[in-house]
Parts: structure tokens; C-alpha cells; sequence
């Protein structure tokens, strides 16, 4: 096991004896994996359980989302029934506005509420969800915030709350707009919050099929046919993002969640989706990296009793490797340091970060493995003057 630093510490670890280090882990002994499982543009494949990264291309690339924004409208509604603001019973009256917008005249996916109709907030749900209706979105987005560019602010304090970094929402429904944007990588951690933290409504995901006003239709979701484990959650199309589609499946005790964009036609997004999926159930084998207990890293202790603090992760970590992958995995640690003592065993203190090849696979805390008290006068002196020291190198690199 090979250590070394990431390179935004080195200059600070090389002042303090810094000990958290990157492991290079041993590399794969089998021949190389197929370069790429999908010709989808933009591509993201998340294995739930095990907290990893299958598969990422263009992950990070903000594009135009269609419905797959409805989400994020559905979370926020979730949430607000979670909290009591809003009740299944409550009815909420089709505006004219979303009548025309969203509805029939719109030409665009709709659940045909009738204009100055009151629906049941459980049918707005299903319209949205199962018919892809964008005046059921629009109704939802009033019946929050008062008006949908309201709304659209709340799905952005929300998005910043989830650790959606890379989303911006201009409105409930997902139509274009040049500003609307949201990551494949985002829409994946979307729906696994979702998918985890409102189990009871997330089953309207999969319901194949909503009447309302005498019209059937069907989910427009193609996993949900014939594809085993399908549960979730949306797809997506205007002429700017192409066909889209998030999808969650569950089978042999593991979840996948699947993101695909910008595919030509309805028919690739369901075969590309399928393939993906195929390929993330068969073709991984699993590997344990680092033990529950086992020390992964040290942490610079600052006035401590001693000089370091031991890292654990509390759990055995385990990636999610391709049979046939001769990628080197490369786990770093980071942590913003010196820490600062007392310290209580138990207590996050970084986080270790594990690559496969190029990807980023998986992120995990690490923990404080023991207590760590206050050090005595000398010590504190002793680490106060590599702190200034530190400071007095810091000013002439910048010079330099």
C-alpha cells in the first residue's frame, strides 16, 4: 500500500508531518472491461446500496431536464405533506393559467383537468407523475408558493439543500427554458432521496397507468413493461433536452438508479436504459477495501494530548468493480486541518474518497477511531508555534 497526498494538502502536510494519506490499492488482475455500456450522450448509473458510481458520462454536463424537473416538484410537495402543510384532502382549482399552459390547449403532456375544475391533491399527484400533466405541476407549484416563479425560487433553496450544486429550476413542469438546468448526477441523487425518504408516496412511481376526465394513460416510464425490479421514476422530452429518463430498479437485494439524456427517440431511451441496467446487474463484482475498523488515515492533531488522531470509517467499505476492469481504484482522505482537540471518538472528521480509473465512485466518512483530550501547556506551545510557522511559509509561496 503505496501512500501519498492529495495535492491541495501537500504543501501544509509537508509543515505539520501530515499522515492523511491516499491508498493506492491493488489494480485488478482481469482484462479490460468494454469501454463504454451505452451510447446514450449523457449517462450516470448509481448503485444505491453500496453508495457507488457504476458508470458516469457527461454526468457533470447541466442539461435541459424535461419532466425529469418534476421531481424536484414532487419532492417539494412531499415534503410540505410531511410537514402538514398540505393534507390529502385538500382540492386545488385548475387555473386558467395552467388550464392553458399545462393543459389541453397546451398541446404538450397533459392530465386534461377541466379549466376552474377542483382536484384532489392525491389526483394532482398522479396527474403529474403517472400523465407527465403540466397543469397538475403548475396547480402543485400555485398551491405552495402562490405563483410558479415563486415556486421556482423553492425548488432552488431546495436543490441548494440537497447538495444539487449544479441544478437551476425556472419552473415546476420542466418545459424549456435556457436556464433550467440539472446534471445526470444530480437527477440520480434526487431520486435516491426521494426513493429513501418518502417510501409511502414514491410507489406512485410505479402505477402503470391514471383516468382523470374519462382519459386513460399509461405511464410513460418503458421500464415499468416488462423490465424486472422496475419501480420509478420519470422520463422526459422536448425538442432541447431529446428523450430522457431516471429509473430506479430494485433486484437480488441492490437498487440502481439509471439517468440517461439527449437520446434521438423514445425507442433508444428505452433499450439504452435497459442495456445500462443489464450491465450494472451482471457484469460488477465486489470488493472490500478497508475493514469497519480498520485505520484508514491519521488527522494532525492540534493541542491534543497526542500528535494524531486514528481514522475510521465504521463501517467496511466496499466498492462495486467490473469483472474484466483493469482500472487502478485510488482512495485519498480529506480534511480541513489541523483539528482542533478535545476531540470525541465517534467524531467525522474527513471524508475518504475512492476513484475507479477516472470515476468517482464512492465517498465516505471518516470517524475519529478514539478520544483525544486537551494536551498539556508544552504541547499546546509546541503546535501554536507550527501554526504560526505555517502561516510564515503560506506568505512566502504566495510571493513566490
Amino acid at each position: 500500500m503505496i501512500g501519498f497526498l492529495s495535492v491541495g494538502a501537500a504543501r501544509r502536510a509537508w509543515l505539520f508531518g501530515l499522515t492523511a494519506v491516499a491508498a493506492l490499492l491493488p489494480q485488478a488482475t482481469f482484462a479490460a472491461a468494454p469501454s463504454s455500456p451505452t451510447t446514450s450522450p449523457i449517462a450516470y448509473l448509481y448503485d444505491v446500496g453500496a453508495g457507488s458510481t457504476l458508470f458516469a458520462k457527461q454526468a457533470d454536463l447541466p442539461s435541459a431536464p424535461a419532466s425529469m424537473a418534476t421531481l424536484m416538484t414532487s419532492e417539494l410537495v412531499f415534503k410540505a405533506m410531511r410537514e402538514g402543510r398540505l393534507k390529502a384532502d385538500d382540492s386545488f382549482r385548475i387555473t386558467e393559467d395552467a388550464w392553458r399552459r399545462g393543459g389541453a390547449p397546451s398541446r404538450g403532456s397533459t392530465m386534461f383537468a377541466k379549466l376552474n375544475s377542483d382536484v384532489p391533491l392525491p389526483d394532482l399527484l398522479r396527474g403529474m407523475i403517472v400523465q407527465s400533466g403540466g397543469d397538475a405541476a403548475i396547480t402543485l407549484a400555485v398551491a405552495l408558493a402562490g405563483s410558479e416563479s415563486a415556486f421556482a425560487e423553492m425548488m432552488n433553496r431546495r436543490a441548494q439543500e440537497l447538495g444539487l450544486s449544479r441544478s437551476t429550476f425556472r419552473n415546476a413542469t420542466g418545459l424549456p427554458d435556457p436556464q433550467q438546468k440539472m446534471t445526470a448526477r444530480d437527477i440520480a441523487q434526487l431520486a435516491r432521496h426521494i426513493i429513501e425518504t418518502y417510501p409511502e408516496e414514491y410507489r406512485i412511481f410505479a402505477e402503470p397507468e391514471f383516468t382523470w376526465n374519462k382519459i386513460t394513460q399509461r405511464n410513460r416510464n418503458p421500464l415499468l413493461a416488462d423490465y424486472q425490479g422496475a419501480d420509478g421514476l420519470k422520463t422526459g422530452y422536448t425538442e432541447e433536452s431529446g428523450y430522457g429518463l431516471v429509473g430506479s430498479v430494485a433486484r437480488d437485494g441492490r437498487r440502481l438508479i439509471v439517468v440517461l439524456n439527449g437520446l434521438e427517440t423514445a425507442k433508444d431511451r428505452a433499450q439504452e436504459a435497459r442495456k445500462l441496467l443489464d450491465w450494472g446487474f451482471t457484469a460488477f463484482e465486489q470488493r472490500e477495501l478497508f475493514s469497519a475498523d480498520e485505520h484508514i488515515a491519521e488527522a494532525r492533531v492540534f493541542g491534543g494530548a497526542t500528535l494524531h488522531v486514528p481514522l475510521v470509517a465504521g463501517r467496511a467499505v466496499e466498492l462495486l468493480t467490473p469483472k474484466g476492469d483493469d482500472a487502478r481504484v485510488v482512495a485519498r482522505v480529506s480534511y480541513d486541518g489541523p483539528v482542533v482537540a478535545p476531540i470525541a471518538k465517534g467524531a467525522r472528521i474527513g471524508t475518504l474518497k475512492i476513484w475507479r480509473g477516472e470515476t468517482l465512485s464512492t465517498e465516505t466518512p471518516l470517524l475519529a477511531a478514539e478520544d483525544v483530550p486537551v494536551g498539556d501547556m508544552s504541547r499546546r506551545a509546541f503546535d501554536g508555534a507550527l501554526e504560526l510557522l505555517g502561516g510564515w511559509f503560506d506568505k512566502i509561496v504566495a510571493r513566490i
